[in-house]
């Protein structure tokens, strides 16, 4: 049986979870979210927690057991506490700014990028003079918000030989020697 997949998720004070046939609902202080359960899984509520059983033993079905347990788990987490991600800007002339849901990025390109960010997620642009860009977002949905910082960070991957691009804050860039680096005299 999967570990993950058998543990209860404990319903803390202010959070409602609701089972409709297929679709499990979690409301909470920060919002409320919907996650349609596939056919080999289902969820119950026993004793102020979700429970989670499956109803064949496909390898398929073990998988999306801890799956959707997780999943769950995430958006409880999201409803109670929210998730927050930032990003850094490396380079020279990297800028951001944001008016309302769009976000301005110069990326080194010869023009200004917009990028539209989705009404479930709030962003805010911080420029410190000697200090890189950070992009911060905020959501209770943590599939949205990671997906948002992927697309962001696509649009200028960090290069391992300067260690320019857009980088999660705190994350440790593999750097390469250049050319010169590599030479033995």
């Amino acid at each position: 049986m999967s570990r993950i997949g058998k543990k209860p998720i404990s319903i803390p004070n202010g959070v409602s979870v609701t089972i409709d046939k297929d679709v499990l609902t979690v409301k909470g202080p920060k919002g409320e979210l919907k996650q349609t359960l596939h056919k080999d899984v289902s969820a119950s509520m026993q004793d102020g927690e979700v429970v989670f059983e499956r109803h064949a033993e496909s390898k398929d079905a073990r998988a999306l057991h801890g799956l959707y347990r997780s999943l769950v788990q995430n958006m409880v987490k999201g409803v109670t506490e929210g998730y927050k991600l930032q990003l850094e800007l490396v380079g020279v002339g990297y800028k951001a700014a944001t008016n309302g849901q769009v976000l301005e990025l110069n990326l080194g390109y010869s023009h200004a990028i917009f990028f539209q960010i989705p009404n479930e997620v709030k962003v805010a642009a911080e420029m410190v003079k000697g200090k890189n860009p950070i992009v911060t977002l905020e959501s209770n949905d943590k599939q949205l918000i990671g997906h948002i910082a992927a697309k962001i960070r696509s649009l200028r991957k960090v290069e391992p030989y300067q260690g320019k691009g857009v980088k999660f804050v705190g994350e440790n860039i593999r750097r390469k020697a250049g050319k010169a680096g590599g030479k033995k005299k």
